[in-house]
């Protein structure tokens, strides 16, 4: 596997499925089989490398040409459970995000997405996604991204008892900050915080969003795995905070207190999510 750049790709945290081999049809079971044996399997910093590396040429490649073959690979319970990139895929849906769709306005004004990837190579990336899409309409991401921040709706998903927090080495070895839960119990939260949203508060972004979760993971065999992994936004905070960062707490304790008719412990819990990522979103406006 080429290496593209020895710069770590910061800032991106992820919500992965992995599923066990049982849920892929046949060929793609044996491919993954055969995958998952690789003594050396790529990682989150290299599928990002690659990413940036279509960047480069003129004009730039917006969407990969050819869809990844590679995985994440987690052992769970003695099975092989595999989250695969789909790179491909998830170029299509990220153009989308930046360019808005259903009457919503995109990430960048145009003229600063003309900047980034010009109005013909979007256009041809549509061109390939609808045709694409034509051919495989169930189609979804086992992976999903975003920037900045780890959406709080994600940590509904968790317990802090799952938390999987590994500090940096000193020797070059990155801090990771993790959850990992069984698809079961994902569910299952995300079925009770979502009650207890809608028999508390209006609906809203919370609430849109949890249902937007629940329908993505209600895609996927139930004995999954689902990982939420800070990935880049490790070097957004610094070590101390990290290392004492309870957020998947913070949320149970307010939806907790919510239920319980305590708005003011729903408040306390709510303000102290919101400050810490914050303090981290504002890092993208500074030089």
């Amino acid at each position: 596997m080429s290496v593209v750049s020895s710069v770590v790709v910061p800032y991106t945290s992820y919500l992965r499925v992995y599923e066990p081999l049982a849920a892929f049809a046949e060929p793609e079971r044996s491919h993954w089989a055969r995958y998952a044996q690789r003594p050396v399997l790529p990682t989150a910093q290299d599928e990002l490398r690659r990413s940036l590396a279509d960047l480069v040429p003129t004009p730039p490649v917006g969407v990969p040409v050819h869809e990844s073959g590679d995985a994440f690979v987690a052992e769970v319970d003695g099975v092989v459970c595999v989250c695969p990139w789909r790179t491909r895929l998830r170029g299509w849906l990220a153009l989308e995000e930046l360019e808005g769709s259903g009457g919503q306005g995109g990430v960048f004004p145009a003229n600063v997405l003309d900047a980034l990837l010009p109005a013909v190579v979007r256009g041809q990336a549509r061109a390939d996604h609808e045709r694409w899409q034509r051919r495989n309409p169930d189609a979804r991401p086992w992976i999903r991204t975003t920037v900045w921040q780890v959406p709080v709706r994600w940590f509904v998903l968790f317990r802090d008892e799952e938390r999987e927090y590994v500090a940096a080495d000193g020797e070059g070895g990155e801090p990771v900050l993790r959850y990992r839960t069984p698809m079961v119990e994902a569910r299952r939260r995300l079925a009770r915080g979502l009650r207890t949203l809608r028999e508390n508060v209006a609906e809203g972004p919370l609430t849109e969003g949890l249902v937007d979760v629940g329908r993505w993971l209600e895609e996927f065999h139930p004995r999954s795995l689902v990982e939420l992994d800070y990935g880049g936004l490790v070097h957004a905070l610094p070590a101390g905070q990290l290392a004492g960062d309870r957020s998947a707490a913070d949320v149970a304790e307010g939806l907790a207190a919510l239920g319980n008719g305590d708005s003011e412990g729903a408040g306390e819990a709510y303000a102290r999510l919101a400050e810490r990522w914050r303090a981290v979103r504002d890092r993208q406006f500074t030089n």
